[in-house]
């Protein structure tokens, strides 16, 4: 986008009427640089920053496109943490209360206020139950 610093103001009927000296890409602001929206039912389209109104003339003969990427779900950060089977952390003698088999990885974690204590966060390592303990 080109642009100069100089902007030219007129006095009309106790208005400014700022004219731009910005020129570039027509899906952007003459004045604000912002992303204009798409062209409505209107017949001007108005930079929701800045009020700039720009007829939708201007816009003759783009073409606007969209679409949607769906990303498999093998490879989203949901299924990836699921088929983590490592359990990361310090394994303790503590025994579950789903399974009670013993054995659990734990973190710690500033939950409440600074002068209270940390929260305490168990898993099992068997059957992946998660307790955790207000120390």
């Amino acid at each position: 986008m080109k642009a100069t610093d100089v902007s030219f103001q007129y006095r009309n009927e106790s208005k400014y009427i700022v004219m731009s000296c910005f020129s570039g890409d027509p899906n952007f602001c003459a004045e604000c640089g912002s992303i204009l929206p798409l062209p409505g039912l209107k017949d001007t389209v108005t930079c929701v920053r800045c009020n700039y109104s720009v007829s939708v003339r201007e816009f003759a003969g783009h073409v606007i496109t969209s679409s949607v990427v769906f990303n498999p779900v093998e490879s989203s950060s949901i299924a990836k943490e699921t088929e983590e089977s490592e359990l990361k952390g310090p394994v303790i003698d503590k025994r579950c209360s789903r399974c009670n088999k013993e054995g659990m990885v734990y973190h710690t974690r500033q939950m409440r206020s600074a002068d209270e204590g940390q929260t305490v966060f168990y898993t099992c390592i068997h059957c992946r139950y998660q307790e955790k303990e207000d120390s």
